[in-house]
């Protein structure tokens, strides 16, 4: 699977990156590479979660 994210950095120059299709899908790092693949991390974890509480993903 592929995921839209947001990219923005904030005023302390970290890099926070949100994953717009999984509510609450959120990372951070400070370097872009570290926050992207932070966020795929965080994404794995979320789909996990999500699945075993039977939410479902809106797209």
């Amino acid at each position: 699977m592929k995921f839209n994210v947001i990219l923005e950095q904030d005023e302390d120059n970290m890099w926070i990156v949100e994953c717009p299709s999984i509510p609450g899908c959120i990372s951070q790092g400070q370097i872009k590479e570290e926050a992207l693949n932070n966020i795929k991390d965080a994404i794995l974890t979320c789909l996990e979660v999500r699945t075993e509480l039977g939410y479902t993903l809106t797209f």
